[in-house]
């Protein structure tokens, strides 16, 4: 998650990443924007299916403007391209190898119109309908970048820590030992010559890592800090009115129990009503019971500063607000072109609409698992949260492969 990850200064009931149901059913946190994050061992258990059409197959092809996916596709193509030719893109090689993507990126490079990138992509690509068992509809979510209050130092209401990646935190991807563990990831410590597994939320906010010096920032919000860990990435205004931007860095590997379930479990919160809003206004009326709520999920993010443009995804690309999408990279290659055909996509406060736009897959995220599953990043702001936090549309989507690239069924 990508992969994604908290409090907007305004809109304090702000919504996270990947809607409502990223906080109803079994996720983990993102990235990137997120960012990717440890999930728990399980056999991939879906496929994807690759049908090739038309691109007047594409609702709404034609209808979008394509320039303002320029810089996302500019951004992936330029971590493809440094990439040997002989190296497979996407999982078996789905995308073709790098050099298929040659001819095609220095196209979009040349590309300075909309009419002259949509001629780049017609030239060079092939649509894909993407499918899995449970056919060609899927749920898409959103996510954004968050705002907190914060402090280098701890201090007046700045008592609560964001933590950097403990030196002692290991991270294995199992794909490396067994092919039909790819996708999957565990993390943990090595005590006596054995990996174990690394403190919980629970025991991390008791103090598992104090006096360590793992402090990265302190913030003012217990639940902006709680969060954020879903979102991934934000920015943190410092008294001094600097901002400090902040991206995951890693994860304790303990699987990520969402809330919003809990809650509804304890019929603290209707089922149908779990939202961010609902999620952080029964933390507020309920303050001596949010930790306990907050600690039953026991995952836990580590963060570290970043600098230049922001957030980046699991491709290591600058995401693009409205432009930049986080897959499960068990099926879908990053970096990919991807045509958006979804329901029902809130505008604003009071209309919702369709949305079939271009995006560039670029983030994964420990919530966004499946062939046909998609989290659209949103960007910065009240606005951008507020979009993310009411996403919750059925859809489908087509991936555009280089025409040179083998092709995938």
């Amino acid at each position: 998650m990508s992969p994604s990850l908290a409090r907007v200064p305004v809109f304090r009931l702000a919504p996270l990443a990947a809607g409502a149901l990223l906080l109803l059913s079994a996720c983990a946190e993102q990235p990137g924007p997120g960012p990717a994050t440890g999930t728990a061992v399980s056999p991939v258990p879906d496929q994807v299916s690759l049908k090739p059409v038309a691109f007047t197959d594409l609702p709404g092809w034609g209808s979008d403007d394509l320039l303002a996916a320029k810089p996302a596709l500019t951004r992936s193509c330029d971590k493809l391209t440094v990439q040997d030719d002989s190296r497979p893109v996407g999982p078996n090689g789905t995308a073709g190898k790098v050099a298929d993507w040659r001819a095609a990126c220095a196209a979009l490079a040349q590309a300075t119109t909309a009419p002259a990138v949509k001629q780049a992509l017609e030239t060079h690509f092939r649509p894909m309908e993407v499918s899995g068992r449970e056919g060609r509809q899927g749920l898409f979510t959103g996510y954004y970048e968050a705002e907190l209050r914060g402090a280098r130092r701890p201090g007046g209401t700045f008592q609560t820590p964001l933590y950097r990646r403990p030196e002692d935190l290991i991270t294995v991807e199992l794909a490396d030992w067994r092919a039909d563990w790819r996708g999957q990831r565990i993390a943990g410590r090595v005590v006596e010559g054995r990996l174990r597994p690394y403190a919980d939320r629970k025991g991390i906010e008791g103090g598992a890592l104090k006096g360590r010096g793992l402090e990265l920032v302190w913030v003012d919000d217990p639940v902006d800090a709680f969060f954020l860990q879903i979102q991934g990435s934000g920015r943190v205004i410092l008294p001094d009115g600097q901002v400090m931007r902040i991206g995951f860095a890693a994860q304790n590997g303990h699987a990520y129990v969402p809330i919003g379930r809990v809650l509804a479990d304890k019929g603290a919160i209707p089922r149908d009503e779990v939202s961010m809003q609902t999620i952080r206004a029964w933390l507020a009326a309920h303050p001596k019971d949010a930790a306990e709520v907050m600690n039953a999920n026991p995952s836990y993010v580590f963060f570290r500063e970043l600098s230049g443009d922001g957030p980046l995804g699991a491709q290591g690309a600058a995401l693009t607000p409205g432009r930049s999408l986080a897959v499960d990279p068990s099926f879908m290659p990053l970096g990919a072109p991807v045509w958006l055909d979804l329901e029902d996509v809130p505008a604003d406060g009071t209309k919702t609409g369709p949305l079939r736009r271009l995006v560039v897959a670029q983030d994964t995220g420990g919530a966004i698992r499946g062939p046909v599953r998609g989290d659209l990043f949103w960007g910065y702001g009240d606005t951008a949260a507020d979009r993310a936090g009411r996403m919750k549309a059925k859809g489908r989507y087509f991936l555009l492969l280089p025409k040179t690239a083998a092709p995938v069924s």
